[in-house]
């Protein structure tokens, strides 16, 4: 189904079905239960938005230009002492500039496992932690990913994810110089650890994610790029005064707004993707982080 056929009204319980406690079963009910134009169900374009994972893949875990493992690192104060993450390096001896990727409200699922390796392939190292590790891991649906994820505490997941970034910026095949990328909930965290990072963090790159706390902005030493959606009310409500306060407090910073684009419109999973838009954000974000990164 193309997207302009999903009436819009099922674009907005998605979202909700997305950052809620709303369960599959619920969101398929409520969808179904819509009336919409074009002679197609709500059903039907429910179902269209749901993730095909297994379509989106653009580089695969044995692309013979990248090495891709699984690792483990400590992360005193998070959700558990042992953190698990996807670490896809190019191909070559190394040391590399480093980029920690953060996933959506989910776990760390194939979409996210994809973008690290398409980072792989531009001569990044890349860490995608997953953050539902303490609890067994991404279980290979989003629906369950987000009910576990939403048992962890929220705080604690943020340090986990610092100590991925710290982890990474120390590794061995590490250049030392670490960005990060991150999308919707992992946009959020990209901000926060711009702000918590300070000087160690040289690059920050949120998709459509949550902004900080407006006076903490003043501890961002981070070049950031900020990924917006135009149809985003729940993220873009604090947009203007994010800008503000980077101006305020003298960041370096680029902030975009992609025309006709919705929340997600990166993950090419599901119709909410915008292929013009994410190609343009994305060369955006490979163009600043070889700017400043690579040493």
């Amino acid at each position: 189904m193309k997207k302009a056929e999903i009436d819009s009204q099922v674009y907005e319980l998605y979202d909700e079905y997305c950052h809620s406690n709303m369960g599959r079963r619920e969101f398929l009910k409520r969808a179904g239960a819509l009336s919409v134009l074009g002679g197609i169900s709500g059903l039907a374009m429910a179902e269209a938005l749901l993730p095909d994972y297994a379509a989106a893949q653009t580089i695969s875990f044995n692309d013979d230009r990248i090495k891709a493992t699984y690792v483990e690192y400590d992360s005193p104060g998070g959700n558990s002492s042992k953190m698990r993450g996807y670490m896809v390096q190019p191909k070559g001896e190394g040391p590399f500039p480093a980029v920690l990727v953060v996933h959506e409200n989910r776990g760390l699922n194939p979409y996210v496992k994809d973008v690290a390796r398409r980072l792989a392939t531009d001569g990044f190292l890349a860490l995608a932690p997953d953050a539902l590790s303490p609890v067994g891991g991404y279980p290979g649906n989003d629906d369950d990913g987000r009910a576990m994820q939403r048992k962890l505490d929220r705080d604690k997941i943020k340090i986990d994810m610092k100590n991925g970034a710290i982890f990474l910026k120390d590794h061995a095949l590490s250049n030392g110089n670490l960005g990060v990328t991150g999308f919707c909930f992992g946009g959020g965290v990209s901000n926060y650890l711009a702000v918590e990072m300070g000087s160690d963090l040289k690059v920050a790159v949120p998709f459509y994610g949550s902004a900080p706390a407006f006076e903490d902005v003043n501890k961002i030493k981070a070049v950031l790029l900020i990924q917006y959606a135009e149809d985003d009310r729940r993220v873009n409500a604090k947009r203007e005064g994010y800008k503000k306060a980077l101006e305020e407090n003298g960041v370096t910073f680029e902030m975009h707004t992609y025309e006709g684009t919705k929340h997600g419109f990166h993950n090419n999973s599901t119709p909410r993707y915008n292929e013009k838009a994410a190609k343009l954000a994305w060369e955006r974000t490979i163009a600043v982080f070889k700017k400043h990164l690579v040493s």
